[in-house]
């Protein structure tokens, strides 16, 4: 089995090239402040004042602008070697010059200028953090996009089976609970389902890593990042214990040499292949562990819950309309070939990827000297300053989208729905767009859609009703 086209097929025009034309030019506003207690200032907003949301929204409606310089974690005191100066760029033309790379650079810059250490990732910078410009990026993309290809003919099956473990597990716990909270159980679905399907190595193999695999794997995720996200744990601890400094690799080096190990011993035929392309054994290991960990379970331990949560409290009539696409539309047997038909499904996973994208920043860095524009106005971006796109205002802009802040399910049906997706940006490009070596949009891009598709159609073909929220289920109703 093969993956279909993307759905609904990319025939609509291009997002608007980023060139400025006529336009007036601007100089762009905003201020990085006093050093030291510039940074500072704002990082204490982003993080505890006001949160990263209303951080950039107050700037924009301040400037009176969707790009504007300011400062963003992680800074002072211990990251010396961290330049926090960016510039925001929070509309949908600003924000598609971070996809040509003919005028930024991705090299290092996943979370901004702070880069988590290589001993992370065995002491190799592995796919993500590598521009198109250096050689082993095409090898490393190569090698993502093979490990998806072949994965195809077991995806569906792996993951309608393990989506009834972990669906299982709710019923059972709802039996005996009014509520069953069900984060570390999904965690654990994914865990297992992305092992089988990326790695070809089924976690029950191996009993520690059966028991354990999805918390090592926050561990591994959990110390690279904290300098760069909330907990939304009690201030000002949060601030000077998890934002002021970095934590070494020995936290969790023992987890990730237990992952590292898993995957060699029982993913031979997938690490193989990415010799095929050029990679030491060590680097295929390496990188397919970043896909599997970072890019794909750390991204779907983020959406799902957000899916979830738009299902089960979506507006009236929502599970109704959904359910009877599932059901009519879907098949004797759900597929990747059903997915033509589910309009509506793959609607609402679009409209949930809107407004809540799994990675909120985007970055490039001005591989020249460029003029930068919006739709009013250019502005003149010197070789080396860093971009940065916040994309839940970007895909929220009213120049394109009626209703921005509303959830609409059938937003993306129809033709005018299919022209939007040229401006769905929550893969490091358009959803219109298709991933390849000379961009750095997301291997998976598709793949993460029609997963999400075929999840809440499965789920509306075995329940007639579904209850609860991001973080816990409350009811469910097994379809008659």
């Amino acid at each position: 089995m093969s993956l279909p086209p993307p759905i609904p097929p990319p025939s609509v025009s291009s997002p608007p090239k980023a060139r400025p034309s006529s336009l007036p030019i601007r100089q762009i506003p905003g201020s990085y402040g006093w050093p030291l207690l510039g940074p500072l200032s704002d990082r204490l907003d982003y993080f505890w004042f006001q949160k990263p949301e209303n951080f950039f929204r107050t700037r924009k409606e301040k400037y009176k602008s969707t790009v504007f310089r300011t400062n963003i974690p992680p800074t002072f005191p211990f990251f010396t070697n961290v330049n926090p100066n960016i510039i925001a760029v929070l509309d949908c033309k600003s924000f598609s010059h971070l996809f040509d790379m003919d005028l930024v650079d991705k090299r290092d810059i996943l979370v901004g200028d702070f880069v988590p250490s290589v001993e992370f990732t065995g002491n190799i910078r592995v796919g993500v953090y590598q521009d198109v410009s250096e050689a082993q990026h095409a090898k490393a993309k190569n090698f993502s996009m093979n490990i998806l290809k072949q994965s195809s003919s077991i995806w569906v099956q792996e993951l309608v089976s393990n989506l009834d473990v972990f669906f299982d597990q709710i019923e059972a716990t709802l039996s005996q609970s009014s509520s069953a909270s069900y984060f570390s159980p999904m965690q654990q679905f994914l865990f297992t389902f992305l092992s089988k399907v990326l790695a070809r190595a089924d976690p029950s193999l191996d009993p520690k890593i059966a028991k354990s695999g999805a918390t090592m794997l926050n561990k591994w995720l959990a110390v690279q990042l904290l300098p760069t996200i909330s907990i939304g744990s009690f201030q000002p601890l949060e601030e000077i214990f998890l934002h002021s400094f970095s934590y070494p690799y020995a936290l969790v080096s023992g987890d990730y040499n237990n992952l590292y190990n898993f995957i060699k011993q029982h993913g031979k035929e997938v690490i193989k292949s990415g010799t095929e392309f050029g990679l030491s054994e060590d680097e295929a290991i390496h990188n397919l562990l970043f896909v599997l960990g970072f890019n794909s379970y750390g991204g779907f331990s983020i959406f799902l819950p957000n899916l979830i949560n738009t299902i089960a409290n979506g507006p009236t009539g929502l599970q109704d309309q959904l359910r009877k696409e599932a059901r009519e539309k879907g098949g004797s047997t759900l597929g990747f070939s059903s997915l033509k038909e589910m309009e509506l499904i793959n609607s609402v996973v679009y409209e949930t990827l809107r407004l809540n994208p799994p990675v909120p920043l985007q970055f490039g860095r001005a591989r020249k000297d460029f003029q930068l524009s919006t739709y009013d106005s250019a502005f003149d971006v010197k070789k080396g300053e860093l971009l940065c796109g916040y994309q839940k205002l970007v895909m929220r802009d009213p120049a394109v989208f009626d209703e921005p802040d509303q959830f609409i399910p059938d937003r993306f049906t129809k033709e005018k729905g299919a022209e939007l997706l040229n401006y769905l940006y929550w893969s490091n490009g358009p959803q219109s767009g298709s991933p390849s070596v000379s961009n750095k949009q997301c291997a998976g891009k598709d793949i993460v859609t029609y997963t999400a598709a075929l999840i809440v159609a499965h789920l509306l073909r075995r329940y007639d009703l579904i209850k609860g929220d991001s973080g816990s289920i409350t009811a469910l109703k097994k379809a008659k």
